[in-house]
């Protein structure tokens, strides 16, 4: 039988093992879990973090892909009543039934050290889901990290970190170093904190206008915004113009200089001039 000791890392899944219990320890305590917490584990791996979670909340489902590594934390756990174990891609599997059927009564929150390679899809679906988690506390590469927190009109800010605005606060709690893994990675990473928003922190009349036109804003850095919403939308430079000047925005301002709620404020405003006879 595969031990831990006798476990190899899989490029497929993108696996770079936590060592060592210092940085697990830091996540689980700053994920803000207690013993009222459900938490969802993603990518387990070795179960390092999956045994700080485990001593601090009220119960871990862990849904690990790696089928190899089933009976490896299965052992390691076998004594833990709080810790279940589940085969699975995340991806593919019902959130919505894992949270009705193993956390009744418990908040539920979520713990995880993602693969680089399936960031940005599990984060989309962790939010777009709406799963009612009290948060997402995540382990990314440090570059991502940097992007998803920062700020309009820095290098930084780009659509991603807009969209995601609208459906969760997001800040980054700590780097780490590439040394805190096995097999080493090329680059750090660093934990983000994303807390998802109960209703939506601004009003518009139609969610996919809103992505539609962050997309277009951050689809020509460096141009003008009119010139990334003609483009990427399908409209004259003429109704782009008009769609700003409406916000009041000045002429030359870029997509990257708008904070969400200007957003907001500019989809509303190019639904109106798309479709007049619903103003």
């Amino acid at each position: 039988m595969m031990t831990e000791k006798t476990v190899h890392a899989k490029k497929q899944f993108g696996q770079n093992f936590l060592i060592g219990d210092a940085i697990p320890s830091r996540i689980a305590s700053e994920s803000g879990i207690d013993e009222h917490t459900g938490v969802i584990e993603i990518g387990p791996g070795l179960g390092i973090l999956t045994n700080q979670l485990a001593s601090r909340a009220g119960k871990v489902v862990a849904v690990e892909i790696d089928r190899e590594l089933i009976p490896v934390l299965r052992e390691r756990f076998a004594l833990n009543e709080n810790v279940q174990i589940v085969e699975g891609d995340i991806m593919k599997t019902d959130l919505r039934q894992i949270i009705s059927e193993e956390f009744p009564g418990l908040r539920v929150a979520v713990v995880a050290n993602l693969p680089y390679y399936i960031t940005s899809p599990v984060i989309w679906k962790l939010v777009e889901g709406r799963y009612g988690f009290s948060s997402i506390t995540v382990m990314v590469q440090k570059e991502v990290a940097e992007r998803l927190s920062s700020k309009p009109g820095s290098s930084e800010y780009g659509a991603m970190t807009v969209s995601l605005s609208y459906y969760a606060e997001i800040r980054k709690l700590f780097n780490v170093s590439a040394g805190n893994f096995r097999p080493r990675p090329k680059v750090d990473s660093a934990v983000i904190q994303l807390i998802p928003h109960a209703t939506p922190p601004v009003f518009v009349r139609d969610e996919g206008m809103l992505f539609d036109c962050i997309r277009a804003s951050f689809s020509m850095r460096r141009k003008s915004l009119s010139n990334g919403l003609s483009s990427g939308l399908q409209i004259s430079k003429s109704d782009a113009a008009a769609a700003i000047a409406a916000c009041g925005f000045e002429e030359k301002v870029r997509g990257e200089d708008l904070s969400l709620s200007d957003f907001a404020r500019l989809s509303n405003e190019l639904l109106v001039i798309r479709n007049p006879s619903d103003e």
